[in-house]
C-alpha cells in the first residue's frame, strides 16, 4: 500500500509541531506555512491565497511588505547605519520620537517623555507598572475583567483570562480587578447605558471607601477597546468617567494601546474617541511599522525612576524605528484612521446583516477596524444578563470554515467564542465586501454541520 505524499503545508506543519513548544498557539487554529505576503493577502507553500484578517494580530497595519516599509529598512541598510544601539541614539531614533510625538495631542506631546523597552508590548506593560510604582510610591494596581497585558509573569497578573494563570503560581501580587461595562454580557445583569454608570460608581466608591481593602493605588491599566477579551470597546462616558476619578484621586491613568494604537479604532490613538488624555501610553505591535518594537510614553511629572531603572539588550532596534516613521507618517498623511473608520463601519454593516439570517451571531461590536462577532447558542437558556451562552465550538467551526475558503481570522473573547478581524488599515471596500460574503458562507456551512 503506497505512503500518502504530504503537501508542502503539511510537511512543514508536521515539522513545527515536531520541533517546536508545546506553547504554540496559532497554528494549532490557523494550519499554515507562508511563502510570500503582500498587502492583505499571504501565500501559503502550496500557492493557496488567504485573505490575512489577523495581521499579525494587529502589527500589520499597512498590511505586509508595504512599499514605504521596504523603502525605510533599505534605506537604512543602504546608509550603512547601525543595526542595534542598545539605547545610545541616532538619527533614525531621534526622528522616530519626533514623528511620534507629533502624533500627540496637543495637551500630551509638550510635558511627553518616552522609555524604549524590550520588543514587545508586555514588556512595555511592566515598564509602565515599574514607572508608576516607582513614582506614587504605592503597590496596588487596579485592573479590569477581561483585559489583556501580556504573557510575562507580571503582565498575566494583570491580564483577566484563568487559564494560562492556573499552573503558575506567585504572580505579581495587589492586582484588584474591577468590573468592565461589557454591554452583551454585563457583569451587573442591567444592560445598556446604565451598566457603565454602575461600573463608574461602583469604582469611585470602591475608591472611597476606607474599609475596601484596596490600599492606594500605583495606577489603573485598562484598554480602551479590550482586544484578546472580545473585541469590547468601552463607552465614551465610561473612559471619561475614569478619566475623571483617576485624576481627582492621584492616581496615574496608564492605557494599553499595545493592539489599539496607531489607527486602527478610527482614531490615531483609540483614546481620543473620549478626548482625554492619559498620564502613561504604552504602544507596540503597529508602532514598529511590523517589526519588533515597543515603547511607554508618559508625563514627565512621573521620571521619578534612575539610570537602568528599565532596560533590554533589544530596545535599540534601528530598522523598526525607521520603519516605525514611515508607518507614522504614511498613516497620517493617507488618513488611515479614517479609512478604518470607514471600512469598519462597512464591515459592521455588513456582519450586522448577516446576523439577521444567523441568530448565532448574538452580537457585533468594535471600533473602526477592530471587530468581534459574538457566537453563541440561540437555543439556550439566556442568562441573568439577557444573553444566550457561548458556543466556542461553533465559533472554532466557524473560523475553520473561513480558513478553507482562504479567509484567515482568529477567535477570542469569553470561552474562546468570539470570531475577531483584524485586516490591515489599508483594507478596500471591495475587499470588506469579499471579506463579509466569505464568512457568510462560513457561518452558513458551520450551522447546517452542526
Amino acid at each position: 500500500m503506497a505512503t500518502q505524499q504530504l503537501t508542502k503545508n503539511e510537511f512543514l506543519l508536521k515539522q513545527q509541531a515536531h520541533r517546536e513548544s508545546n506553547a504554540r498557539s496559532y497554528p494549532r487554529r490557523i494550519p499554515i506555512a507562508i511563502e510570500e505576503a503582500e498587502g492583505i493577502f499571504v501565500k501559503d507553500v502550496n500557492g493557496k491565497i488567504y485573505y490575512d484578517c489577523l495581521a499579525g494580530a494587529g502589527t500589520l497595519a499597512l498590511g505586509h511588505n508595504h512599499p514605504v516599509i521596504i523603502e525605510a529598512i533599505q534605506q537604512v541598510i543602504k546608509d550603512k547605519r547601525p543595526l542595534h544601539t542598545l539605547d545610545l541614539t541616532t538619527p533614525v531614533k531621534e526622528e522616530f520620537v519626533t514623528e511620534l510625538f507629533d502624533s500627540l495631542p496637543k495637551e500630551f506631546a509638550p510635558k511627553a517623555k518616552i522609555q524604549f523597552c524590550g520588543p514587545t508590548g508586555g514588556d512595555a506593560i511592566e515598564a509602565a507598572i515599574k514607572l508608576t510604582k516607582t513614582a506614587t510610591g504605592r503597590q496596588s494596581i487596579l485592573s479590569f475583567q477581561g483585559g489583556y497585558h501580556g504573557s510575562t509573569h507580571g503582565t498575566m497578573a494583570l491580564s483577566g483570562n484563568l487559564g494560562p494563570k492556573e499552573k503558575v503560581r506567585g504572580l505579581m501580587p495587589n492586582v484588584h480587578f474591577l468590573p468592565y461595562p461589557y454591554t452583551y454580557r454585563d457583569p451587573f445583569g442591567i444592560g445598556g447605558e446604565e451598566s457603565h454608570r454602575i461600573s463608574s460608581q461602583y469604582i469611585e466608591n470602591l475608591l472611597d471607601d476606607p474599609e475596601s481593602g484596596i490600599l492606594a493605588p500605583a495606577a489603573m491599566i485598562l484598554e480602551v477597546v479590550q482586544g484578546e477579551g472580545g473585541s469590547i470597546p468601552a463607552p465614551i462616558e465610561w473612559l471619561q468617567e475614569m478619566r475623571r476619578i483617576t485624576k481627582e484621586r492621584g492616581i496615574p491613568l496608564i492605557i494599553d494601546e499595545v493592539q489599539t494604537g496607531i489607527g486602527r479604532t478610527g482614531e490615531f490613538f483609540a483614546f481620543e474617541h473620549a478626548g482625554i488624555v492619559p498620564d502613561v501610553l504604552v504602544l507596540s505591535k503597529a508602532i514598529g511599522g511590523s517589526l519588533p518594537l515597543s515603547v511607554v510614553v508618559y508625563d514627565k511629572a512621573l521620571d521619578q525612576w534612575s539610570p537602568g531603572a528599565h532596560i533590554g539588550t533589544f530596545r535599540g532596534n534601528q530598522m523598526a524605528m525607521a520603519a516605525g516613521t514611515a508607518t507614522l507618517n504614511f498613516i497620517k498623511e493617507q488618513d488611515l484612521s479614517g479609512h478604518a473608520k470607514r471600512m469598519g463601519e462597512l464591515l459592521s454593516e455588513k456582519l450586522e446583516q448577516i446576523q439577521l439570517s444567523y441568530p448565532q451571531i448574538g452580537d457585533v461590536r468594535g471600533r473602526g477596524l477592530m471587530i468581534g462577532a459574538e457566537i453563541v447558542n440561540p437555543e439556550g437558556k439566556k442568562g441573568k444578563n439577557g444573553s444566550h451562552p457561548a458556543a466556542p465550538s461553533l465559533a472554532s467551526a466557524i473560523q475553520r470554515e473561513c480558513f478553507n475558503r482562504g479567509l484567515i481570522l482568529e477567535v477570542g473573547g469569553r470561552h474562546g467564542s468570539v470570531v475577531r478581524f483584524l485586516p490591515p488599515l489599508i483594507i478596500t471596500e471591495e475587499q470588506v465586501l469579499d471579506v463579509a460574503w466569505i464568512f457568510e458562507q462560513a457561518i452558513q456551512e458551520a450551522v447546517n454541520g452542526e
